[in-house]
C-alpha cells in the first residue's frame, strides 16, 4: 500500500469553521461550533483519503521570524474572538481522541511546517495532501503534492495540481510567491507593488515568469504608470516574496516516519464525541458500537394511547405537540396531540382532545405551563375548536430561530440533530415525500409525536440557557412569544375581500392587457406570443434592429433589466414593460387572491412567517400580502378590495415614517441627523441642504430625489455602482455624492466602518434588543462575498432594530386596545404599517392611542413618528 501523508493547516480550518457556523455551545455553556465544523472536516478526510501518515499544524505565536524582516506583516489582523480562542484546546483533545499527531514551532507558522513535512514525504516519493483555506499553500503543489483549498466555509473543497492551477490561474506553483510579492496581500498586510493587481501581476509572470526576471527586463516593459509603480516599490515587492516564501527546512523535531497513523480508537472518541455533545457524529464514528447502542437506548420511548382523558394526566409543565398534515395549518387537518410531562408520555388522538372538557380546561388554564414547538400554530389550531390556548411558556420554532436566524429549516428533528439529538425521524421518514405523502398508521403516527414532544421537553432547558448566554432570552419571552400569540389569532379572525369589486377589477385588467396587446402588435408589424422570448427576441432585435443587451444560451435574452436599458430606443418597449406588469398583477393578485379566499366567510386567512428572515422581519405568505405592488395604481386599487368585517366599521392605517433613517440616527449618534429628525425637518431636503452646500428653498426635485435614494442606500449599504444604477449617473459622480454625504453625516460614516470591524471580531452584528445575525462572509477572501456580508453587517442592526420595534408597538398597542375595552383589533401588518378594522365610533379614540403607542414603544434619541388615515376600505386607509 502506497504511503499517504496528509497534512492540515489548523490554525486556517478552525478559523474558517469558526465562522462557518452559527455560535453553538454544548450543555456545559462551552463554545463548541469550531470544533463542531473542523470534526465533521476530519472525519470527511479520513474516510477519504486513507491516510498512512498524518499531522496538523498550528501557528505557534504571534511573532515568527518574518516579523524580523517586516514588523508589520499580519499587522492589519483583528484580535482572534474569545469565543474562538477557547476552542483550540479543545480540538486538540479532539485530535488527542483520534490520535492524529499535531504541532507547533516557536517563531515559525504552520505554513512552515506543513512545507518542511510535506518536501520530506515529497522525497520518499509518498503522496501528500495539503488541506488549509490559505492560497499562499499553493506554491507546495507539485506531481507528488496536492493542495486542497476550502472554497466556501469548509463543505466545498477545490484540489490543486499543477495542471490544474496552470488552467485556473494561468501560472505554475512556484509562481505563486512572485503573483504574492507583485500583488501583496492585504489579510497578511503584505504590501506588494501598490496598484498592481491579479490580472497584471499574471500577465507579467506569463511574460517573465519570475519577480526577478520581471525586475531585470523592466525597461522592456509597457506602460508608463505601470513601469513606474515597479520602479518606486521594487523594495516592498522583494520583502513581499521573502515574506510568502514557505521554509520549507524549518527545524522541526518530528520526521514524517513518525507520523503514522493507523486509526482511531473508537471508544476514546465516542467519549469526547459525548462530552461535547456531538451526539449527531456518533453514528459516523467507524466501529462506534457504543455509540450505536446509546442511539438505541435513545430510542425507546414509552409512551400511552389515550382515548379517555382525565384531569391526573396534566401536570403544572407539560410539553405539547398538535401534530398537522397539510402545507398550510389554516386548512391542515390535526392528525393528533403529544402530550409530555415530568414522568408520563401520551398520544391523543384528534376528537379526544377536543371533545374533552378536561382538555379544554386545561388548555386554556394559564396556570398550567406549556412549553410548544410552534405557539401561533398551536393557538390557530385549537382556536377552530374553540381552545382558546394560555400558559404558553416556552416556543421551540422561535428559540431556534433566534438561535441559528440563517438556518432554513427549524422542525422538531432538524433542531435536536443540530443540538447533538437524533432520536426524532424526520417528518418525512414517516409521511413519505411529496404527491405520495400519507398519514401512517396510529401507532407510527403516535411513536413520532410523542418522540418530538420527548425531545421538546427534554430540550428546552438547553436552549433557554443558550438564549440567556447569547442575552436573547429576554427577547423571546418579552417580544417574540407574545407576538406570535398576536399574530396568531390576526391570522384566526383573517381579513375580509369584497368578492365582487376583486372580480371587476380582473375584467377590467383583462381589457387593459387585451388592448396592450394589440398594440404591441400594431407597433411590431405583426401577431407573436408577447409571453414567448423565443418569439420576442427576433422581433425586436432582428425586425425592429434595437441594439442587443446580452444573449442566452437559447437567443435573446428580453429579461426586465435588459427592457429598462431600452426604454428610449423605441414605444414598443414600454407597452411591453406594462404589459408584463399588469399581467403579473392579474395572475399573482387578481387570481392568486380569489384563489385562497374562505368561501364560507369571503376572508383571507394569510400566514405570518415569523422565523424566516435573518433581519427579524415578518413576511406572510397564502397569500403574500406584503408584496402587492403598488408603485403602480392598478396596483394600488387592489388594496379596495380589503375592507371591514362588519357594517358601520372602518379600515385604520398606521405606518412609521422613515423608521430606518431615525434608527439610524440613534444608532449611528449623528447629531446632524438627529437635529433633522427632532426639529421634523424634510429628512431628503435636509440631506440635499447637506450635501450639496444649499439653502431650502435652493433645493430643487431633483437635489431631493438623489438625497433621498443616497438616504435609503446607505442604509442598505449601498455601493457606488447602485447609486449610479438608481439614479441614472456615472459611477464617479455617485463615488463623490456617497463622499459628501460622509463627510456632512461623519458619525454615520464612523458607525458603518465600526460595525463592519465588530462583526469581523465578533462573527456576528446585533439589533437593538440583541438579535442577533451571524456573518461567516465577513473575513471571506472571496471579495463578493465579503463585500455583501459588510453591507449586511451594516444594514442588519438598522433593518432588525425597526423590525422590532414594529413588533413591539404590535404589543403594546394590543394591550392597549385590551384596557381600552374597544372593539377595534389589528389584522394585518406589512413593513411599517399596522391595518386595523373598528367601529366608527372609536375613531376618535383610535387617532388618539394608535399613534401615541407606535411613537412612544421605544426610547429614541431620536423622535418616531406616525402617519395614519382611515376609510372604507384598505385602500382608502392610504
Amino acid at each position: 500500500m502506497a504511503e499517504k501523508l496528509v497534512l492540515i493547516d489548523g490554525n486556517s480550518i478552525i478559523y474558517r469553521a469558526f465562522f462557518a457556523l452559527p455560535l453553538l455551545n454544548n450543555d456545559k455553556g462551552v463554545y463548541t461550533n469550531a470544533v463542531y465544523g473542523f470534526t465533521t472536516m476530519l472525519l470527511r478526510i479520513l474516510e477519504d483519503e486513507k491516510p498512512t501518515h498524518m499531522l496538523v499544524a498550528f501557528d505557534a505565536g504571534k511573532t515568527t521570524f518574518r516579523h524580523e524582516t517586516y514588523k508589520e506583516y499580519k499587522g492589519g489582523r483583528q484580535k482572534t474572538p474569545p469565543e474562538l480562542s477557547e476552542q483550540f484546546p479543545l480540538l486538540k483533545e479532539v485530535l488527542d481522541a483520534f490520535q492524529i499527531p499535531h504541532y507547533q514551532l516557536d517563531q515559525y507558522e504552520a505554513d512552515d511546517i506543513i512545507g518542511t513535512l510535506a518536501s520530506q514525504g515529497e522525497a520518499k516519493n509518498w503522496d501528500v495532501t495539503v488541506i488549509s483555506g490559505d492560497k499562499d499553500l499553493l506554491q507546495l503543489a507539485s506531481d507528488r503534492v496536492t493542495v486542497n483549498l476550502t472554497k466556501k466555509g469548509i463543505s466545498d473543497i477545490e484540489s490543486y495540481t499543477p495542471a490544474f492551477m496552470k488552467e485556473k490561474m494561468e501560472i505554475n506553483p512556484d509562481q505563486i510567491i512572485d503573483l504574492k510579492a507583485l500583488m501583496g496581500d492585504s489579510s497578511d498586510n503584505i504590501p506588494g507593488v501598490p496598484g498592481i493587481g491579479q490580472k497584471t501581476a499574471i500577465k507579467l509572470l506569463k511574460q517573465y515568469h519570475k519577480l526577478e526576471s520581471v525586475y531585470e527586463n523592466l525597461d522592456g516593459i509597457s506602460g508608463k504608470k505601470l513601469k513606474e509603480k515597479l520602479t518606486n516599490h521594487q523594495e516592498e515587492a522583494f520583502m513581499s516574496k521573502k515574506l510568502v516564501t514557505i521554509d520549507r527546512d524549518s527545524p522541526v523535531k518530528v520526521k514524517v516516519d513518525d507520523l503514522d497513523y493507523s486509526g482511531y480508537p473508537a471508544s476514546d472518541v465516542s467519549t469526547i464525541f459525548k462530552n461535547l455533545g456531538f451526539q449527531s457524529l456518533l453514528s459516523r464514528v467507524d466501529g462506534g458500537a457504543e455509540a450505536d447502542e446509546t442511539a438505541q437506548e435513545l430510542d425507546k420511548i414509552e409512551y400511552e394511547l389515550l382515548q379517555e382523558i382525565t384531569p391526573d394526566i396534566f401536570t403544572d409543565h407539560s410539553a405539547l405537540v398538535v401534530e398537522m398534515f397539510g402545507e398550510n395549518y389554516h386548512n391542515a387537518t390535526i392528525e393528533g396531540f403529544g402530550l409530555v410531562t415530568d414522568d408520563h408520555a401520551y398520544f391523543i388522538p384528534t376528537e379526544t382532545a377536543v371533545s374533552s372538557r378536561e382538555f379544554k380546561a386545561w388548555a386554556e388554564d394559564i396556570r398550567k405551563t406549556k412549553s410548544v414547538f410552534d405557539a401561533k400554530k398551536t393557538l390557530v389550531a385549537l382556536l377552530r375548536y374553540d381552545i382558546h390556548v394560555q400558559g404558553i411558556t416556552f416556543d421551540m420554532l422561535l428559540s431556534s430561530y433566534l438561535l441559528n436566524p440563517s438556518e432554513n429549516n427549524h422542525d422538531i428533528p432538524a433542531i435536536g440533530h443540530r443540538m447533538g439529538r437524533t432520536e426524532v425521524l424526520y417528518d418525512e421518514e414517516v409521511y413519505g415525500k411529496g404527491a405520495k405523502a400519507k398519514v401512517p398508521e396510529q401507532n407510527v403516527l403516535a411513536e413520532h409525536v410523542v418522540r418530538k414532544s420527548n425531545l421538546l421537553y427534554k430540550i428546552k432547558p438547553q436552549m433557554e440557557d443558550q438564549l440567556k448566554q447569547n442575552s436573547q432570552y429576554e427577547l423571546l419571552k418579552e417580544l417574540e412569544m407574545p407576538l406570535a400569540l398576536i399574530l396568531g389569532e390576526m391570522e384566526h379572525i383573517g381579513v375580509l375581500v369584497d368578492i365582487e369589486r376583486l372580480e371587476k377589477m380582473g375584467e377590467d385588467l383583462k381589457r387593459r392587457l387585451d388592448n396592450l396587446e394589440q398594440e404591441v402588435y400594431d407597433l411590431a408589424g405583426e401577431k407573436f406570443n408577447l409571453n414567448s422570448p423565443k418569439q420576442l427576441g427576433p422581433i425586436l432585435f432582428e425586425k425592429l434592429e434595437l441594439p442587443v443587451i446580452k444573449k442566452t444560451k437559447t437567443g435573446y435574452s428580453t429579461a426586465a433589466d435588459v427592457l429598462e436599458q431600452l426604454k428610449d430606443e423605441h414605444p414598443i418597449i414600454e407597452k411591453l414593460l406594462l404589459y408584463r406588469q399588469l399581467g403579473k398583477l392579474q395572475s399573482t393578485y387578481i387570481e392568486g387572491l380569489l384563489k385562497v379566499v374562505d368561501k364560507d366567510t369571503n376572508k383571507i386567512h394569510t400566514t405570518f412567517n415569523q422565523a424566516l428572515t435573518q433581519t427579524g422581519r415578518l413576511s406572510s405568505i397564502d397569500p403574500n400580502l406584503q408584496n402587492i405592488p403598488i408603485r403602480l395604481e392598478e396596483g394600488r386599487k387592489i388594496r379596495q378590495a380589503f375592507v371591514p368585517s362588519k357594517d358601520g366599521w372602518i379600515m385604520f392605517a398606521a405606518d412609521y415614517s422613515q423608521i430606518e433613517l431615525r434608527v439610524l440616527a440613534h444608532i449611528a449618534g449623528d447629531e446632524k441627523l438627529a437635529d433633522a429628525f427632532k426639529n421634523d425637518q424634510d429628512i431628503h431636503t435636509r440631506t440635499a441642504m447637506d450635501v450639496f452646500h444649499v439653502k431650502e428653498d435652493e433645493v430643487t426635485s431633483n437635489m431631493r430625489r438623489q438625497a433621498k435614494a443616497v438616504n435609503f442606500g446607505i442604509v442598505y449599504g449601498i455601493s457606488d455602482y447602485g447609486l449610479s444604477q438608481s439614479l441614472g449617473i456615472t459611477r464617479k459622480e455617485a463615488k463623490k455624492f456617497i463622499e459628501r454625504y460622509f463627510e456632512s453625516y461623519p458619525d454615520v460614516k464612523k458607525y458603518m466602518d465600526d460595525i463592519v470591524q465588530e462583526a469581523k471580531h465578533q462573527g456576528y452584528v446585533t439589533t437593538l434588543m440583541n438579535r442577533r445575525r451571524y456573518l461567516p462572509d465577513i473575513t471571506s477572501r472571496n471579495f463578493n462575498h465579503r463585500s455583501f456580508a459588510e453591507r449586511t453587517a451594516m444594514n442588519t442592526p438598522i433593518q432588525g432594530s425597526a423590525a422590532d420595534i414594529i413588533k413591539k408597538a404590535m404589543i403594546d398597542l394590543h394591550e392597549k386596545l385590551l384596557d381600552e375595552k374597544v372593539e377595534a383589533r389589528m389584522l394585518l401588518q406589512v413593513h411599517d404599517e399596522l391595518i386595523l378594522e373598528a367601529p366608527k365610533e372609536e375613531i376618535d379614540k383610535l387617532t388618539e392611542i394608535v399613534p401615541a403607542i407606535m411613537e412612544n414603544t421605544v426610547e429614541l434619541s431620536v423622535p418616531l413618528k406616525v402617519d395614519y388615515e382611515y376609510g372604507e376600505s384598505w385602500f382608502d386607509a392610504k
